[in-house]
């Protein structure tokens, strides 16, 4: 198993964070098996593009809400992790009130 559940959505409040602000919350280790997605699909060009991890921000964003991990941006890294055997990936972590 790969992630804890494949989610379709985001169940937490809208934090309203811009990119700019996402790259103020210094990365951290996050287990894959303790993330649960926010997006049950996945574009393969997306996953399988040469220069997928060249724009946008190199670290997944995830929500920590009412005890649970989201995977909110970054699926695409997370499933390159699992393909390359780590279990261990680096994140920015929101921690949001419950």
């Amino acid at each position: 198993m790969i992630f804890k559940l494949v989610g379709d959505g985001r169940p937490y409040p809208d934090h309203g964070l811009t990119h700019r602000e996402w790259a103020q919350i210094p990365p951290r280790q996050v287990r894959l098996d303790s993330l649960v997605t926010t997006k049950a699909m996945l574009d393969l060009h997306s996953l399988l593009a040469a220069d997928s991890t060249f724009y946008g921000d190199l670290f997944p964003h995830v929500v920590q809400w009412q005890g649970e991990l989201y995977l909110e941006d970054g699926l695409h890294r997370a499933l390159r992790a699992a393909l390359q055997q780590r279990s261990i990936l680096h994140a920015r972590v929101l921690e949001l009130p419950d």
